[in-house]
């Protein structure tokens, strides 16, 4: 998979339903080779910019399942 291609997938919290945005950013483990976290934007942020909400990082570990639309994760 591409990142590019988890990067247009909405994330979707299966506690609450609630629809957290898009992947803008992951941390890697550049040692490792491997994908620490996913972050999205705080609500009210626009491209990581122009807001004062954190951004949500969801550790590698909190992911439910990666669908064809839809990234689930347990957090």
């Amino acid at each position: 998979m591409k990142t590019s291609e988890l990067r247009a997938r909405d994330v979707i919290n299966i506690v609450n339903g609630k629809r957290l945005g898009l992947v803008a950013d992951l941390e890697l483990d550049l040692d490792q080779g491997r994908i620490l976290a996913i972050v999205i934007p705080g609500p009210g942020r626009f491209f990581g910019l122009f807001g004062k909400e954190k951004d949500y990082v969801i550790p590698w570990e909190k992911i439910a399942k990666i669908g064809d639309d839809v990234i689930l994760v347990d957090v």
